[in-house]
């Protein structure tokens, strides 16, 4: 059964990944800055890598949400007979 925790780790070699919390495996999601952001970004490479993952999952919530109500709008023009 799949977790439900996940967790954002820094990997040694400054990748930021998205992982599910105490499992082996592929990561969910990978983030690399290049070197020259690394340098603009100092110490806050994770920070950034949080704020673009989260967004990334509101993003998906807002298409999710849009999704529903279109298909809702299209069920209220059908007529049942």
């Amino acid at each position: 059964m799949p977790s439900s925790f996940y967790e954002i780790v820094m990997l040694p070699d400054g990748e930021v990944v998205l992982q599910r919390a105490h499992e082996e495996g592929e990561p969910l999601i990978r983030i690399n800055f290049s070197d020259e952001a690394k340098f603009y970004l100092n110490d806050t490479t994770i920070d950034i890598a949080k704020a673009m993952i989260d967004a990334g999952i509101d993003a998906v919530e807002q298409l999710s949400v849009d999704s529903y109500t279109v298909e809702e709008e299209e069920l209220e023009k059908r007529v049942v007979h």
